[in-house]
């Protein structure tokens, strides 16, 4: 089945988030987060798309839990590979002594706001994760020569909503002393955690859904499903004070 990509405005959404995000860790933020993980496709997700994910995710929160108050909100935001794909092919028809590489990602990025809850203070601290947000699953194609990019496409972009929560521990692993007056006293925590995120119905490609024919045209297969994922998390966190 064909279909003509037309352009969607979420990219602008997407960047304007980031930008955000980014701005309010520096001013804002009384814990910040970084962590690699592993995304788990669930249900019908699953079915289309029978392989892990790689990626990053990391949040802020916006003042520090403490007895009497144990919990607080923040922003987390994730990326996820959750396929791609590559080959090397002449550069045109009058120049098949130059090749170029051919490479696709298929990838889902989603923001949340976060609430935490921390029910026990000490060295190791459990926590629970309630999170509310949306999904942005898109798939783009580039052509690279000697690592050099000279074109590239967004060949689908769909967007969602996705809400879940979770749960993990935090280990202290140091205390961080302040360096002149550029710096405040925190914290170094090592952060494990598993998340189950919930998202409703999205399009999107995956491994094998673009076929490209001797002749130039294209075939793109999409697939449509809810986008459930569990995520398993591995990474620190720098508490402020």
């Amino acid at each position: 089945m064909k279909k003509p990509f037309t352009f969607n405005y979420s990219i602008i959404l997407l960047l304007t988030l980031t930008l955000i995000f980014l701005t309010s860790i520096k001013s804002f933020s009384q814990s910040a987060g970084l962590n690699i993980l592993l995304a788990l496709p669930q249900g019908e997700f699953r079915e289309n798309v029978d392989r892990a994910g790689f990626g990053l995710s990391g949040h802020f929160t916006l003042f520090k839990a403490m007895p009497g108050m144990p919990f607080t909100f923040g922003i987390n935001a994730g990326y996820i590979n959750y396929g791609s794909e590559s080959r090397t092919i002449p550069f045109n028809q009058w120049a098949g002594d130059v090749p170029v590489d051919v490479n696709r990602t298929n990838n889902l990025v989603n923001f949340h706001l976060l609430f935490q809850v921390f029910p026990f203070e000490g060295s190791v601290k459990p926590y629970l994760d309630i999170l509310f947000g949306g999904n942005y699953l898109f798939t783009t194609t580039e052509i690279k020569s000697n690592d050099k990019q000279i074109a590239s496409t967004t060949n689908q972009d769909d967007i969602g909503w996705s809400y879940g929560g979770g749960g993990g521990f935090l280990i202290k692993l140091v205390d961080l002393d302040p360096i002149g007056e550029s710096m405040s006293p925190s914290t170094l925590w090592l952060d494990l955690k598993v998340r189950y995120l919930f998202g409703t119905e999205a399009e999107y490609l995956k491994e094998g859904s673009v076929v490209v024919h001797d002749n130039g045209t294209v075939d793109y297969y999409y697939s449509k499903s809810k986008i459930d994922l569990v995520t398993i998390h591995l990474g620190v966190v720098i508490e402020f004070f």
